[in-house]
């Protein structure tokens, strides 16, 4: 680090760059810390796979050819047939969900995304404007860990489905916080290892689920979501006392002494000694953006070129959230067994990471979105065709291939949005397109549903929509190699420059 003679960086960029090169790499260890956020967002996500799972059936007595030739229960007398696993295995089983509307069936599922979706919109701003990443982070995580554990409590569906909305509301943000804050506490040269980790957190959390529930399959439902809840309270009593909230934040709020304090910390932890005193960095002195919960929003929309984004960046976002959000939980659908199908599908996750890593480095996000979205659309179509035809290990196959293209343009989606809006805004703009995403997940459920019908509702509708949507890249800005802005003037002055 310079001395007090040395003269200064000027850009928040170069500064946290210089605080981050020393003898020791701990200073990832925050950063990494906050990742692990993705772990419990994902167990969230996907804990309704084996939650509400549809159990199998038996007939009670095996020479009833009335109930054995029957290939559902719903026509016979309740006492001729008995579910195979324990009554408490399933909310299905548990509250004789069985036979009712599919909309009832799949409502806790679409009532939890409803929640991300409207959690999003309500407070995802308040990371930029008024607590910032970090107490954002943990409120969410507190928050989503409380409802977890208040769903064990529910005595009906209803009551279910209400938690599950408020879990989702509260799990909103949790993604995008974590997201933000880890690429914002290191360098522009440790910016996708920690995103990309943050992606294998949540691989990690999802591929968790069949084991937990395997281990539970002969217990109640509500167990599960005590593994789930319990550790993600812990979680965030750590970060609260562990992880410091970021130095672009606070300095685009004009918390200048605070941020310096928060770079010397992380400065520490890489085996540097700060004596610089930081004065280039009094142009943000003052706020460089508006204050109020709703300001990022009205900054967004006054600018044409934020809009176009950011209306393109969803588009795209809503149909690969809609085969992301609704593969895991239309695996049943192709007659396979479901432990190995999920556990196959969170596998998947692991290699996507990594090609995440190169790509992104290397390949054009907007071709790369461009060709996933078409593979995973032509693979998805692909399992709509009779078992008769492609038998269902094959149809698993094209099933996993979907979803790994999926989850490759999910991972680019998120570090693409982190380069496409300016740190005064960053936070709003990813959580408004990550709820575009879960806006696929909140109709995936229906369409699951309704796709144990005919498989066409299900895999034929997400093949189309993820096709169709992805076409919307075109409209995107290419971000590859450049350095994120602070400011929407910095950003403005940067695309007028490069056109």
């Amino acid at each position: 680090m310079p001395d007090e003679t040395t003269p200064l960086l000027s850009s928040i960029d170069d500064t946290i760059e210089s605080c981050m090169t020393g003898p020791r790499m701990t200073h990832l260890l925050p950063s990494l810390l906050v990742a692990l956020a993705w772990v419990f967002d994902a167990q969230q996500t996907f804990i309704s796979v084996f939650t509400d799972v549809e159990p199998t059936w038996h007939c009670k007595n095996p020479d009833d050819t009335a109930c054995a030739s029957s290939s559902s229960p719903c026509n016979l007398d309740r006492s001729t047939w008995a579910w195979d696993a324990p009554i408490g295995s399933s909310v299905v089983s548990e509250w004789d969900l069985k036979c009712s509307a599919p909309a009832l069936i799949s409502l806790p599922a679409s009532a939890y995304f409803m929640g991300c979706l409207i959690g999003g919109l309500l407070l995802s701003t308040l990371a930029d404007s008024i607590l910032g990443r970090k107490r954002l982070l943990v409120i969410s995580c507190l928050a989503m860990s409380m409802t977890g554990i208040s769903a064990v409590l529910s005595p009906n569906i209803w009551i279910y489905a209400s938690m599950r909305f408020v879990c989702g509301c509260a799990r909103a943000t949790v993604g995008t916080c974590a997201m933000v804050l880890c690429t914002e506490i290191v360098g522009k040269k440790w910016r996708e290892v920690v995103s990309v980790f943050s992606f294998v957190c949540f691989t990690l959390g999802f591929l968790s689920l069949p084991l937990i529930a395997y281990l539970c399959r002969m217990m109640s439902w509500r167990i599960i979501y005590l593994w789930t809840s319990v550790p993600s309270l812990c979680y965030a009593i750590l970060v609260h006392f562990f992880v410091q909230e970021s130095p672009r934040w606070l300095l685009v709020r004009g918390r200048k002494d605070e941020a310096i304090q928060t770079l010397k910390r992380l400065a520490a932890l890489s085996g540097n000694m700060v004596t610089s005193s930081f004065s280039k960095l009094q142009y943000f002195d003052e706020p460089t953006c508006e204050t109020g919960a709703l300001s990022t929003m009205k900054m967004l929309w006054d600018r044409k070129w934020a809009t176009r984004r950011l209306t393109a960046i969803m588009t795209v976002g809503f149909g690969v959230g809609l085969v992301y959000y609704g593969m895991p939980l239309n695996v049943g659908n192709l007659g396979s067994n479901l432990y190995l199908s999920v556990t196959f599908n969170a596998l998947a996750e692991f290699p996507s990471s990594l090609v995440t890593f190169f790509l992104v480095g290397k390949i054009n996000r907007r071709s790369s979105l461009l060709a996933l979205t078409t593979i995973s659309g032509i693979f998805s179509l692909c399992c709509i065709v009779n078992n008769e035809i492609i038998p269902a290990k094959v149809q698993m196959v094209l099933e996993v291939v979907s979803f790994f293209s999926t989850c490759t343009c999910f991972n680019i989606i998120m570090i693409y949005s982190i380069e496409l809006f300016p740190t005064c805004v960053r936070n709003s703009a990813l959580a408004l397109i990550r709820q575009a995403l879960v806006l696929g997940g909140v109709l995936a459920p229906m369409l699951v549903v309704k796709g144990r019908e005919k498989k066409f509702w299900s895999f034929g509708v997400f093949g189309l929509l993820i096709c169709c949507c992805g076409l919307f890249t075109v409209c995107l800005p290419e971000t590859r190699g450049r350095s994120i802005c602070d400011t929407m003037e910095e950003e403005e002055y940067k695309e007028a420059d490069n056109q």
